[in-house]
This record gives structure tokens, C-alpha cells and sequence, in this order.
């Protein structure tokens, strides 16, 4: 992350739609945001998260892609993905997932990774699936939307 991505992560941080994947609740202020691009260079084992801006072959900022809760102990992390409404179905999840998942085995040594998609969210599942993650289990009724409660998928990928 750079601090010339504050815009772009301004508004991709408060894009109601996506808020019910993160459990985010309030919009972030650019504030905030700067205070968390200043730290964005620590180190993955010091923070245990990791935030990368997925762009296009224009140099142009259109999603971001996360390692998250990264377990050293136990050589696990979580994985998170979100591209721009704009943008997606070119590619570029696929394309930036498969680059991560390289960086996790070959650099940080995982042993797994794993991520939790919504059950009505057909484009992510068949990402995650693309991407040899295989569906571990069903969290029914697991998160609460405007529309209702609904089930989550659990994709788990052993290197």
C-alpha cells in the first residue's frame, strides 16, 4: 500500500455493499486511513495481516486482496478479496489470488490458507474453487444482511 492509495481505499473501505463481508459497521474517515497506510509497512509477522492493492495493466487501482489472522505457529492465514463493482469479471481476483497464493507458499512458507465466502456469492466460490480451495464446510445462517441471515461457505486450500 502506498499513500497515494488513500482515495481509492477511502472508497472501497465505505462501500456499503460490501460491508456485511468484513463486519464493518462505520464508515472510515481518510483520518484513519492515513494512520493505517503510515503502519501498512510493518511486518506481516508483527501485524498478522497483510493488504495489498490488486491493479489493472494500467497501473490502476481496482480491488485489494488480504492475508489476514496469519498463525506462524501453526502456518495459516486467512484470505480476502474485493474488486471494484467497475472491474470485476476481467480477471483480476483470479489473477491476484493466484500471485498470493505463490507469495504464501513459496515465501512465508504456509502450510494452508483459508476464507469464508457468502453462499449466494456464486462469482467467489467459483474463484476460490478455480483456485483448488476445497469447500470444508456450511455455517448456516451465520451472518445477519438487510435481506435476512445468510450461510457462509468455508474454503480451506493445503499447500
Amino acid at each position: 500500500m502506498e499513500p497515494t492509495d488513500l482515495e481509492f481505499l477511502y472508497a472501497l473501505e465505505n462501500d456499503t455493499s460490501v460491508w456485511h463481508i468484513g463486519n464493518t459497521l462505520t464508515p472510515y474517515s481518510r483520518a484513519t486511513l492515513e494512520t493505517y497506510l503510515e503502519n501498512a509497512t510493518l511486518d506481516i509477522y508483527t501485524v498478522k495481516q497483510l493488504r495489498l492493492v490488486i491493479c489493472n495493466r494500467a497501473d490502476e487501482a481496482v480491488g485489494a486482496i488480504d492475508l489476514f489472522d496469519l498463525d506462524p505457529l501453526h502456518q495459516r492465514a486467512g484470505v480476502g478479496v474485493v474488486v471494484t463493482a467497475a472491474h470485476r469479471g476481467h480477471g483480476h481476483a483470479g489473477d491476484a489470488l493466484q500471485l498470493l497464493l505463490g507469495y504464501c507458499q513459496d515465501t512465508l512458507q504456509l502450510h494452508q490458507v483459508y476464507c469464508t465466502v457468502t453462499a449466494t456469492n456464486l462469482a467467489s466460490i467459483n474463484l476460490f474453487q478455480k483456485a483448488e480451495f476445497e469447500k470444508v464446510g456450511i455455517r448456516r445462517e451465520w451472518l445477519k444482511t438487510p435481506d435476512g441471515w445468510q450461510d457462509v461457505v468455508e474454503f480451506q486450500r493445503v499447500f
